[in-house]
């Protein structure tokens, strides 16, 4: 399933509100949450999700009151170990 990385900008979002959103969006059954990283004091939100379409996924988003700034689809992801593994295979 493709993968997706949307960026949300929510100036003067609290803790409190995004735990309050946090059920919605795992009980959420078109695009399955996967990540999320914050900076709650600028509201500034990465989150990762699989869904069919990115339509779809920013379809799901607009029903649950969490618009979206940006959607990109992921077409390469690796951990630092993949990453250290790839150099090295490169470097021979």
């Amino acid at each position: 399933m493709p993968v997706f990385i949307t960026i949300h900008r929510a100036p003067g979002l609290k803790r409190d509100e995004l735990a309050q959103n946090a059920p919605h969006v795992l009980g959420a059954k078109v695009a399955t949450f996967k990540q999320i990283y914050a900076n709650i004091a600028s509201g500034f939100l990465v989150s990762v999700f699989e869904a069919d379409s990115k339509e779809k996924l920013e379809e799901q988003m607009e029903i649950l009151g969490f618009p979206i700034d940006e959607t990109h689809e992921v077409h390469f992801a690796a951990s630092r170990a993949e990453m250290e593994q790839m150099v090295k295979q490169h470097s021979k």
